[in-house]
């Protein structure tokens, strides 16, 4: 599968609407974004049920500063609209594939659970 393009007026569209997202903040004049992008495509090519998506951050900077995104490439994993994962830098194909089986064995209702659990915790006691 073809990776998708990025913007912001596309991105929540795409993230609500696929059930796993990962998104590679580029840049193209970035070396290592250069050298990570084969890696990228090679992996989106194996994992159909995942949508694979780049943001250019020369073009998209509104979009790279919502994600305080400092470092390229920077790659970040969301599935059903949380993100598991981000990470300054390229990740080796091992590594990539192996986030992505992480990212796709995860109990999501535990996950959502945790997440309503520390946003109570975190509002304290209600007056």
């Amino acid at each position: 599968m073809a990776t998708v393009e990025l913007t912001k007026d596309n991105f929540e569209e795409v993230v609500s609407g696929n059930d796993t997202v990962i998104v590679d903040f580029w840049a193209p004049w970035c070396g290592p974004c250069k050298g990570f992008a084969p890696v990228f495509e090679k992996a989106s090519e194996a994992h159909g049920d995942v949508l694979f998506a780049k943001v250019n951050t020369d073009e998209q900077q509104e979009l790279a500063a919502a994600f305080n995104i400092r470092s390229i490439p920077t790659l970040m994993l969301f599935r059903e609209k949380v993100i598991l994962f981000q990470q300054a830098g390229a990740l080796p194909a091992s590594a990539l594939e192996q986030l992505l089986t992480q990212a796709k064995g995860l109990d999501m209702a535990q996950v959502h659970k945790e997440i309503r659990a520390s946003a109570a915790k975190d509002a304290g006691p209600q007056a």
